[in-house]
Protein backbone atom coordinates (compact mmCIF):
# COMPACT_ATOMS: atom_id res chain seq x y z
CA UNK A 1 0.00 0.00 0.00
CA UNK A 2 2.90 2.36 0.67
CA UNK A 3 5.31 1.34 -2.11
CA UNK A 4 4.21 4.17 -4.43
CA UNK A 5 4.01 6.84 -1.72
CA UNK A 6 6.63 9.48 -1.13
CA UNK A 7 8.25 10.06 2.25
CA UNK A 8 5.82 12.83 3.22
CA UNK A 9 2.82 10.70 2.33
CA UNK A 10 4.20 7.71 4.22
CA UNK A 11 4.68 9.84 7.34
CA UNK A 12 1.14 11.17 7.07
CA UNK A 13 -0.22 7.65 6.63
CA UNK A 14 1.79 6.43 9.62
CA UNK A 15 0.36 9.23 11.76
CA UNK A 16 -3.16 8.44 10.58
CA UNK A 17 -2.74 4.75 11.39
CA UNK A 18 -1.25 5.51 14.80
CA UNK A 19 -4.13 7.84 15.67
CA UNK A 20 -6.71 5.27 14.59
CA UNK A 21 -4.96 2.50 16.54
CA UNK A 22 -4.86 4.69 19.65
CA UNK A 23 -8.56 5.55 19.29
CA UNK A 24 -9.41 1.87 18.94
CA UNK A 25 -7.35 0.92 21.99
CA UNK A 26 -8.96 3.62 24.12
CA UNK A 27 -12.41 2.44 23.07
CA UNK A 28 -11.79 -1.23 23.83
CA UNK A 29 -9.94 -0.59 27.09
CA UNK A 30 -11.92 2.29 28.58
CA UNK A 31 -15.11 2.72 26.57
CA UNK A 32 -16.03 5.11 23.79
CA UNK A 33 -16.40 8.09 26.13
CA UNK A 34 -12.65 7.86 26.77
CA UNK A 35 -11.95 8.52 23.09
CA UNK A 36 -11.35 12.26 22.91
CA UNK A 37 -9.11 14.26 20.62
CA UNK A 38 -6.92 15.10 23.60
CA UNK A 39 -6.59 11.50 24.81
CA UNK A 40 -5.85 10.09 21.37
CA UNK A 41 -3.35 12.83 20.59
CA UNK A 42 -1.58 12.29 23.91
CA UNK A 43 -1.26 8.57 23.21
CA UNK A 44 0.46 9.31 19.89
CA UNK A 45 2.38 12.31 21.23
CA UNK A 46 0.90 14.82 18.81
CA UNK A 47 -1.36 17.81 19.35
CA UNK A 48 -5.18 17.62 19.46
CA UNK A 49 -5.10 19.88 16.41
CA UNK A 50 -3.23 17.17 14.53
CA UNK A 51 -5.95 14.69 15.43
CA UNK A 52 -8.60 17.07 14.11
CA UNK A 53 -6.63 17.56 10.90
CA UNK A 54 -7.04 13.85 10.20
CA UNK A 55 -10.45 13.06 11.62
CA UNK A 56 -13.73 14.89 12.00
CA UNK A 57 -14.91 12.67 14.86
CA UNK A 58 -13.81 9.99 17.27
CA UNK A 59 -16.04 7.49 15.45
CA UNK A 60 -14.22 8.16 12.20
CA UNK A 61 -10.87 7.67 13.93
CA UNK A 62 -11.93 4.41 15.57
CA UNK A 63 -13.08 2.80 12.33
CA UNK A 64 -10.48 4.28 9.99
CA UNK A 65 -8.12 1.33 10.39
CA UNK A 66 -10.84 -1.03 9.22
CA UNK A 67 -11.58 1.26 6.27
CA UNK A 68 -7.93 1.33 5.22
CA UNK A 69 -7.68 -2.46 5.32
CA UNK A 70 -11.03 -2.86 3.56
CA UNK A 71 -9.46 -1.23 0.52
CA UNK A 72 -7.43 -4.42 0.11
CA UNK A 73 -10.73 -6.26 -0.39
CA UNK A 74 -11.42 -4.10 -3.42
CA UNK A 75 -7.98 -4.81 -4.85
CA UNK A 76 -8.33 -8.54 -4.20
CA UNK A 77 -11.59 -8.60 -6.15
CA UNK A 78 -10.04 -6.58 -8.95
CA UNK A 79 -7.20 -9.10 -9.17
CA UNK A 80 -9.52 -12.05 -9.79
CA UNK A 81 -9.80 -13.33 -13.41
CA UNK A 82 -11.86 -10.95 -15.52
CA UNK A 83 -14.14 -13.74 -16.80
CA UNK A 84 -14.78 -15.24 -13.37
CA UNK A 85 -18.40 -15.01 -12.17
CA UNK A 86 -18.78 -12.42 -9.41
CA UNK A 87 -20.15 -14.99 -6.94
CA UNK A 88 -17.04 -17.15 -7.52
CA UNK A 89 -14.86 -14.13 -6.83
CA UNK A 90 -16.71 -13.47 -3.58
CA UNK A 91 -16.30 -17.10 -2.55
CA UNK A 92 -12.54 -16.94 -3.21
CA UNK A 93 -11.86 -13.58 -1.63
CA UNK A 94 -14.26 -12.86 1.23
CA UNK A 95 -13.61 -15.71 3.71
CA UNK A 96 -9.95 -14.87 4.27
CA UNK A 97 -10.42 -11.16 3.65
CA UNK A 98 -12.58 -10.74 6.76
CA UNK A 99 -9.50 -11.48 8.87
CA UNK A 100 -7.42 -9.02 6.83
CA UNK A 101 -10.03 -6.30 7.37
CA UNK A 102 -10.10 -6.94 11.11
CA UNK A 103 -6.33 -7.18 11.41
CA UNK A 104 -5.41 -7.87 15.01
CA UNK A 105 -8.82 -6.70 16.23
CA UNK A 106 -10.67 -10.02 16.07
CA UNK A 107 -10.70 -10.28 19.88
CA UNK A 108 -12.47 -6.91 20.08
CA UNK A 109 -15.31 -7.75 17.70
CA UNK A 110 -17.84 -8.23 20.50
CA UNK A 111 -16.94 -4.83 21.92
CA UNK A 112 -17.30 -3.17 18.52
CA UNK A 113 -20.68 -4.82 17.88
CA UNK A 114 -21.96 -3.77 21.29
CA UNK A 115 -20.80 -0.17 20.97
CA UNK A 116 -22.24 0.18 17.46
CA UNK A 117 -25.57 -1.11 18.79
CA UNK A 118 -25.54 1.33 21.71
CA UNK A 119 -24.09 4.40 20.01
CA UNK A 120 -25.96 5.90 17.02
CA UNK A 121 -22.89 7.87 15.90
CA UNK A 122 -20.76 4.73 15.78
CA UNK A 123 -23.49 2.85 13.93
CA UNK A 124 -23.75 5.67 11.39
CA UNK A 125 -19.99 5.74 10.90
CA UNK A 126 -19.90 1.98 10.42
CA UNK A 127 -22.52 2.31 7.69
CA UNK A 128 -20.52 5.12 6.10
CA UNK A 129 -17.37 2.99 6.06
CA UNK A 130 -19.11 0.07 4.39
CA UNK A 131 -20.85 2.47 2.02
CA UNK A 132 -17.52 3.79 0.73
CA UNK A 133 -16.20 0.29 0.19
CA UNK A 134 -19.42 -0.82 -1.51
CA UNK A 135 -19.11 1.98 -4.05
CA UNK A 136 -15.59 0.85 -4.94
CA UNK A 137 -16.72 -2.77 -5.22
CA UNK A 138 -19.61 -1.72 -7.44
CA UNK A 139 -17.13 0.00 -9.74
CA UNK A 140 -15.04 -3.19 -9.96
CA UNK A 141 -18.13 -5.27 -10.73
CA UNK A 142 -19.27 -2.79 -13.38
CA UNK A 143 -15.84 -2.87 -15.02
CA UNK A 144 -15.86 -6.67 -15.16
CA UNK A 145 -19.43 -7.08 -16.35
CA UNK A 146 -19.68 -4.12 -18.69
CA UNK A 147 -22.49 -2.61 -16.64
CA UNK A 148 -23.17 1.11 -16.41
CA UNK A 149 -22.35 2.08 -12.82
CA UNK A 150 -24.60 5.14 -12.99
CA UNK A 151 -27.67 3.50 -14.51
CA UNK A 152 -27.55 -0.25 -13.75
CA UNK A 153 -28.71 -1.49 -10.35
CA UNK A 154 -27.05 -4.92 -10.48
CA UNK A 155 -23.48 -3.80 -9.61
CA UNK A 156 -24.79 -1.93 -6.56
CA UNK A 157 -26.85 -4.91 -5.37
CA UNK A 158 -23.90 -7.27 -5.72
CA UNK A 159 -21.55 -4.77 -4.11
CA UNK A 160 -23.75 -4.74 -1.01
CA UNK A 161 -23.13 -8.47 -0.47
CA UNK A 162 -19.62 -8.26 1.09
CA UNK A 163 -20.55 -5.55 3.58
CA UNK A 164 -23.89 -7.09 4.54
CA UNK A 165 -22.26 -10.51 4.90
CA UNK A 166 -19.47 -9.23 7.12
CA UNK A 167 -21.82 -7.21 9.33
CA UNK A 168 -24.18 -10.17 9.79
CA UNK A 169 -21.33 -12.61 10.41
CA UNK A 170 -19.61 -10.36 12.95
CA UNK A 171 -22.84 -9.77 14.86
CA UNK A 172 -23.73 -13.49 14.86
CA UNK A 173 -20.21 -14.56 15.85
CA UNK A 174 -19.93 -11.94 18.58
CA UNK A 175 -23.14 -13.23 20.11
CA UNK A 176 -21.41 -16.50 20.98
CA UNK A 177 -23.99 -18.69 19.24
CA UNK A 178 -21.38 -20.57 17.21
CA UNK A 179 -17.89 -22.01 17.49
CA UNK A 180 -17.33 -21.68 13.75
CA UNK A 181 -14.52 -19.40 12.64
CA UNK A 182 -15.24 -16.09 10.97
CA UNK A 183 -13.90 -17.29 7.57
CA UNK A 184 -16.08 -20.44 7.78
CA UNK A 185 -19.14 -18.34 8.60
CA UNK A 186 -18.43 -16.14 5.58
CA UNK A 187 -18.13 -19.25 3.36
CA UNK A 188 -21.47 -20.55 4.61
CA UNK A 189 -23.06 -17.13 4.14
CA UNK A 190 -21.87 -16.77 0.55
CA UNK A 191 -23.09 -20.28 -0.26
CA UNK A 192 -26.52 -19.60 1.23
CA UNK A 193 -26.87 -16.24 -0.49
CA UNK A 194 -25.84 -17.77 -3.79
CA UNK A 195 -28.54 -20.42 -3.40
CA UNK A 196 -31.16 -17.80 -2.66
CA UNK A 197 -31.19 -18.20 1.13
CA UNK A 198 -32.82 -21.66 1.27
CA UNK A 199 -34.26 -21.16 4.76
CA UNK A 200 -35.26 -24.37 6.46
CA UNK A 201 -32.81 -26.44 4.43
CA UNK A 202 -29.44 -24.95 5.34
CA UNK A 203 -27.56 -26.56 8.21
CA UNK A 204 -27.10 -24.15 11.13
CA UNK A 205 -23.61 -22.97 12.02
CA UNK A 206 -22.26 -24.70 15.10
Amino acid sequence: MTSDLGLRERKKLATRVALSDAAWSLMTEHGIEAVTAEAVAAAVEVSPRTFRNYFASREEAILDGILLRANSLVEALRARPADEPVWDSFAHVLPDMIMTVLGERERDVATLVRICAENPAMSAQQLAVFGRVERLIAEVIAERTGADIEHDLAPHLLAAVPGATMRAVLTFWAGGATVATLPDLVRMSIAQLREGLPLGRAAPAT
